[in-house]
């Protein structure tokens, strides 16, 4: 994901500054210390550099002698193999045995005495031993030394005829016995590369009876060559007489690098600038071919080989990083370092400030202007911007359902997501000339801005933000193999109005928001601020209102009041419905519909029903009155407070008193927690109530899935019982479903005595309204004296 930084003017002179003085400072240290200790340096680092690079050298020929006195060892123990196969032939053993017995008895035995071979092979020629060819071979495995038999004849093999015919000639120039070394190849019968070793058999009429070789498994010969220790970073190698490189960078961790100096050495053909002495004599160990060097760079790295023949037509050398040769003067350095160390100090100590001051500037500007996530100028740059900003427009987009995106797929998907909409629409305003010199910015959340310049006309506007919308939409993105389309919600504000006023530069962000916020309620796609529709009188006046209604809440001036409801059996009042008032700081009552709409949207309505219920409960605490608490379906659907009204039941002895009156039902959707909670709070001894009842097109089935035990009949339908018969025949309907279901009903609005009149002729068990009393603070001021004991 791209990520674009942001400095300003300001910040960009500032750091210019600091980094002129601070590379003055550095440039000073750095010629102090060379003035003072260039002087005694160089020499020193001469003498040491000679001085370890002949420790170096010693070291090489050190491991060159081990590698020859190996390769002796291996000459010696072919030797003795074709001592072995020759004594055979001369004494050809009768034993009553196979005539391969003894012999293998002792190539097994040959090699169990000499680890270093991983095999060894006789061929002896037909004729010598038999009629047939007699071929023995043993090597390692897993289970010890394993032997194999062949009669083929051996002659007619290339390999054999052509190592046959060279050391048939060698032996006759040299008058000795003479050895051959085979490069490294891949012997199919062990499965492994090896480098054999060998030499020719002869009768006492030096007639060639055979061949015997010893083999030297790939694995020991780079277990040898990675015995040279000398630095850290030294590396071996092993040239065979065809360029192969056996070298300990095969077991190196860094594959790459490995094999970049493989290939580096391979190219150099160092064994073609050698004397190639093959086929030497046994016993020809002195070391007459001189130490060689050069240098090798290899990824920038440079490498001082040293190399030499060794006694079997190879190229032994060994790499040592430069740079670690020159280790040695870091000593010498130092103490040059230290005689420096005062005014270095000083030095160090005013860098150091300086680099923090850069580095907190960097951090600040970084923190304060830019996004970490994309990378773009953010609120903080924008509001900047906006203060410099005269004539121009802006417009603010917001993802529609991003929460959803976070909770289903995570928010790493989320950030995914703001990251690519916010790439793609910083390319878009890169390349296209209608959004030219626009600026885009990340905000708070899942929401961008674009500003752009200079006026644009109420038409511009349009297709500027249909434009927007066409790619936002035709952006692909995929997430776990899935296709995620976006859709926004876009607010815009120009400093140019649409009634042609003037909005100050400083407001665009505001009122950018304020019309996002009004498409986002009107579910459109994108809407333009208009002064005309007064919503920023609105957002004002519920600023107002939110602040009006948390000092209530903070100073208890949240109560209820007391409507009184009217038992139509008996005329008495045995119950009350509790509602919500809010004391001004004067203390006279705010009704309900000034604030309650501002508490939803703050999120405090759960605050104010956790006060009415307490206060209610003390209110009825101490008489035997019923009361109705009315509870919202935000209520119904919070686990939080529902948990609490009804520990709050459980514990006090009011329940049975308790109805719960259930407010705006029709907003109810999910059905399983609301009943849960009916049904619990009824196993208490609480009664529900639905209100609003005959409004709307789904009352009836809430009735039968929310289990209620009164109805509460809409006021709406109550005042027009004396004045409109479908009013009356609706009402009469809802009494008769109600008195069939068993369940009380309950007249609200009853603002006349003969609207209660009528009431009672139609058969209602309950009425309220100002014909029987209107809302009060205090219980006793609505109350007549009444028989309690009928409450019983």
């Amino acid at each position: 994901m791209k990520r674009f930084a942001l400095a300003t003017p300001e910040s960009m002179t500032i750091q210019r500054s600091v980094m002129l003085v601070l590379s003055l400072l550095v440039l000073l240290f750095i010629l102090g210390m060379w003035l003072m200790s260039s002087l005694n340096l160089r020499f020193a680092q001469d003498t040491m550099t000679e001085l370890r690079q002949r420790q170096v050298a010693d070291t090489f020929y050190a491991n060159l002698d081990r590698i020859n006195a190996h390769h002796q060892r291996m000459e010696q123990n072919t030797l003795d193999l074709a001592r072995l196969g020759e004594l055979y032939q001369r004494l050809n053993l009768d034993t009553g045995r196979p005539p391969s017995v003894e012999l293998e008895r002792n190539l097994r035995q040959i090699l169990r005495d000499f680890p270093d071979a991983n095999g060894s092979a006789i061929w002896l020629e037909p004729g010598v031993v038999g009629p047939e060819a007699l071929g023995i071979s043993a090597h390692r495995d897993d289970e010890g030394i394993r032997i194999n038999l062949n009669r083929d004849d051996v002659r007619e093999r290339n390999w054999y005829q052509r190592i046959r015919a060279h050391l048939d000639t060698q032996d006759q120039q040299t008058g000795r016995r003479s050895f051959n070394w085979s490069p490294a190849y891949y012997k199919s019968q062990i499965d492994t590369v090896v480098i054999s070793l060998s030499t020719l058999m002869r009768d006492d009429s030096n007639r060639v009876i055979g061949m015997v070789s010893s083999d030297w498994q790939i694995d020991a010969i780079i277990n040898l060559v990675s015995q040279v220790d000398i630095t850290p970073g030294t590396f071996a190698f092993l040239l065979d007489s065809q360029n192969r490189n056996l070298s300990s960078l095969s077991r190196s961790e860094d594959v790459q690098g490995a094999q970049q100096l493989i290939e580096a050495i391979t190219a150099l053909q160092l064994q073609a600038g050698e004397d190639n002495r093959s086929n030497r004599l046994l016993g020809m160990l002195e070391r007459n071919t001189p130490l060689q060097q050069r240098m090798l760079e290899v990824a920038g790295h440079q490498y001082a080989l040293l190399y030499a023949a060794t006694d079997a037509d190879m190229v032994f050398g060994i790499g040592v990083p430069k740079a670690e040769i020159d280790a040695v003067l870091v000593p010498m350095r130092e103490s040059n370092l230290r005689i420096a160390l005062l005014i270095g100090s000083i030095l160090l100590l005013l860098s150091a400030l300086i680099l923090f001051m850069v580095a907190s500037t960097l951090r600040q500007l970084r923190n304060l202007y830019t996004d970490p996530l994309t990378g773009l100028p953010n609120r903080e740059k924008l509001l900047v911007d906006l203060r410099q900003t005269r004539a121009a427009s802006l417009i603010l987009l917001n993802i529609d359902d991003f929460k959803q995106i976070n909770d289903f797929y995570g928010h790493e998907c989320g950030d995914q997501v703001i990251c690519i909409l916010a790439g793609a629409l910083r390319q878009r305003l890169l390349e296209d000339a209608l959004w030219a010199s626009s600026r885009l910015y990340r905000m708070p959340g899942d929401e961008m801005a674009i500003w752009l310049p200079g006026q644009l006309s109420p038409t511009q506007q349009q297709q500027r933000l249909s434009e927007l919308e066409r790619f936002v939409q035709k952006l692909s993105i995929t997430w776990a193999g899935q296709d995620l389309t976006l859709r926004t919600s876009m607010g815009m504000a120009s400093t140019r109005q649409p009634d042609g006023s003037l909005l100050p530069s400083a407001l665009l962000l505001a009122s950018a928001n304020i019309a996002l916020k009004q498409a986002r309620l009107s579910l459109t796609s994108h809407v333009i601020y208009d002064p005309a529709l007064r919503a920023r009188e609105s957002y004002e006046h519920n600023l107002i209102w939110a602040n009006k209604l948390k000092s209530a809440l903070e100073q208890g001036r949240i109560v209820p009041w007391f409507q009184p409801i009217m038992t139509l059996a008996n005329d008495r009042i045995e119950k009350f419905e509790c509602l919500v008032r809010m004391l001004d700081e004067q203390g006279e009552p705010v009704s309900p519909a000034q604030f309650l709409p501002v508490a939803k949207k703050i999120r405090l309505y759960r605050e104010i029903t956790r006060q009415m219920i307490d206060q209610c409960f003390r209110h009825f605490a101490d008489n035997d009155y019923a009361f109705s608490l009315n509870l919202s379906s935000e209520d119904l659907l919070d686990p939080e407070l529902c948990k609490d009204i009804l520990q709050r039941l459980e514990n006090s002895p009011l329940a049975h008193r308790v109805i719960l009156e259930i407010l705006e039902s029709e907003g109810i959707e999910n059905y399983a927690p609301v009943r849960a909670f009916i049904d619990q709070a009824k196993a208490l001894g609480c009664r529900i109530a639905i209100d609003d009842f005959g409004t709307g097109y789904s009352n009836f089935e809430h009735l039968l899935r929310l289990n209620v035990d009164l109805i509460k009949i809409d006021g709406s339908l109550i005042r027009q019982l004396n004045d409109d018969s479908n009013a009356l025949t609706l009402t009469r309907g809802i009494i008769h479903f109600a008195r069939e279901l068993g369940m009380q009903t309950v007249a609200e609005f009853v603002h006349s005595p003969a609207l209660l009149q009528r009431v009672r002729e139609l058969g209602i068990d309950f009425a309220q309204g100002a014909a029987i009393g209107m809302p009060m603070a205090d219980l006793q001021g609505t109350i007549e004296p009444q028989d309690r004991s009928a409450q019983r």
